[in-house]
């Protein structure tokens, strides 16, 4: 069922899809962790790709023909109304205590997070129809990309309009592929903190630039998407099953610095790093084993409730 039939949900239910938003922005602003992840843990990603492709050749014809009704029925604007709000609400209001976060308690917020890709793994591999050894070929290339992808040096880039418009394009594709983080490609581009900063700063030229670019990205990414779930599904999903499982390369909370770099604002960005075991156990490496079985047993709960629910429909 695509978002096109739910327009009759209730108050409540957009509510629900409101805080589902939230917790995908809340993720969008961490580099490593995928928004497009927290969709499918939060069991709205199909619905989202769906909603986002209602957006096509009609949909325009209507809107600059000025049959603004018209138009508005074709798309499932409330999901995407009720979901974005959420992304944009959490954005707002969590892009300081994030960057705090991962400026002076890396580990404890990466080990939460561990924990929901950990157990998503689990949670999405449900929704393959059988496992084959094609199924398992398509797994270890969506990982071994995404492990490489995360393994990029970060680049220094030109704040010109063009390269942000670039970025946000480039970014928002990742932030709806499970696995992959939109942040963490904005850092690839050398434009996480730039952006991060004009959140904070209420930078709003920069950031209408980023979006425009994004919403380019996301119309015509989401439709290519969309294709490949309906003619490839159990394919497409092994695949983002795969991505996943790579970039639990980047959310490992245990890391040493090799060697970093300045970026254009003055930033230091690590370029390398290798994921170590804790030196010793420590009252932090419990906190960080009980904050990521707090992350998997989320995960899993909202699974379970998520079915519970079905079973009632």
């Amino acid at each position: 069922m695509n978002g096109l039939s739910r327009s009759n949900r209730s108050f409540k239910a957009y509510l629900g899809l409101a805080l589902k938003g939230f917790c995908m922005g809340a993720s969008d602003v961490v580099p490593g962790v995928s928004g497009g992840t927290m969709a499918f843990i939060l069991g709205i990603y199909k619905e989202l790709i769906e909603s986002i492709r209602s957006f096509d050749l009609v949909f325009f014809k209507l809107l600059f023909s000025l049959k603004l009704s018209e138009a508005l029925n074709h798309v499932s604007w409330r999901f995407l109304m009720a979901v974005g709000m959420g992304i944009f609400m959490a954005i707002f209001s969590l892009a300081r205590i994030l960057s705090w976060l991962l400026q002076n308690q890396p580990i404890l917020i990466w080990s939460f997070f561990f924990g929901l890709i950990v157990a998503s793994l689990f949670t999405v591999s449900r929704y393959l129809e059988k496992w084959t050894l094609s199924i398992f070929a398509w797994v270890g290339l969506g990982a071994a990309c995404t492990y490489f992808l995360v393994g990029i040096v970060p680049a220094s880039t030109p704040d010109t309009p063009w390269f942000l418009f670039m970025s946000g394009g480039i970014a928002i594709c990742a932030m709806i592929l499970p696995g992959i983080s939109g942040a963490f490609i904005l850092v690839l581009l050398g434009k996480y903190h730039y952006v991060l900063e004009a959140v904070n700063n209420r930078d709003f030229l920069t950031l209408i630039i980023v979006a425009a670019g994004a919403g380019v990205g996301l119309i015509s990414f989401a439709r290519f998407l969309s294709w490949l779930l309906n003619k490839y599904y159990n394919f497409t999903i092994a695949i983002l099953t795969g991505f996943m499982l790579g970039s639990l390369r980047k959310i490992w909370p245990w890391k040493q610095s090799l060697q970093s770099m300045t970026d254009t604002q003055g930033n230091a960005i690590v370029t390398a790093q290798v994921n170590i075991l804790p030196s010793q156990w420590s009252a932090e490496v419990t906190q960080a084993l009980c904050l990521a079985v707090l992350g998997f047993l989320i995960v899993f709960f909202m699974d379970f409730l998520a079915e519970k629910k079905k079973q009632t429909l």
